[in-house]
């Protein structure tokens, strides 16, 4: 369940303003700060973060999760003109297993150039149109569809 601050958490601590940073964004619901820790060699690696504490994305309410999608779209046009990026990836680690380092939910914006040597793509598998129709008819089920 979401707690509006997270006494341990960073980032919450990042959006009580208890500790100070490079932050090109804010509104009600979030926040946006400059990586400390970049992927690839660009400026602009950027972290959208909700002000109120959520572990995952599944916790995050419709109106903070829509606020945070559309800061992202105000921010990739801006980030990729800073950087000279080719390309944007937008990524969200949900769980330790996923690479999320803080258990906070947040949104990286990471600027892309051919050759920048980040890898995405890796242990990535074909698979049958049958397994294709399995996996999409179990999430149906799911979903309670």
């Amino acid at each position: 369940m979401a707690e509006q601050h997270s006494t341990e958490c960073i980032f919450c601590k990042f959006a009580k303003k208890e500790i100070e940073i490079a932050a090109p964004y804010e509104d009600e619901h979030l926040f946006a700060m400059i990586d400390i820790n970049p992927a690839g060699m660009l400026v602009g690696h950027t972290l959208v973060i909700p002000k109120k504490h959520y572990n995952t994305i599944e916790e995050i309410d419709d109106a903070t999760l829509k606020a945070i999608i559309l800061a992202i779209k105000k921010l990739v046009p801006a980030i990729q003109k800073i950087s000279e990026a080719e390309g944007i990836n937008i990524i969200q680690n949900n769980g330790k297993v996923a690479g999320q380092a803080i258990m906070h939910a947040h949104f990286h914006i990471i600027p892309r150039k051919h050759g920048d040597g980040i890898r995405f793509e890796e242990n990535r598998r074909k698979i049958h149109p049958m397994e294709q129709l399995e996996t999409a008819k179990r999430i149906k089920e799911a979903l309670g569809k």
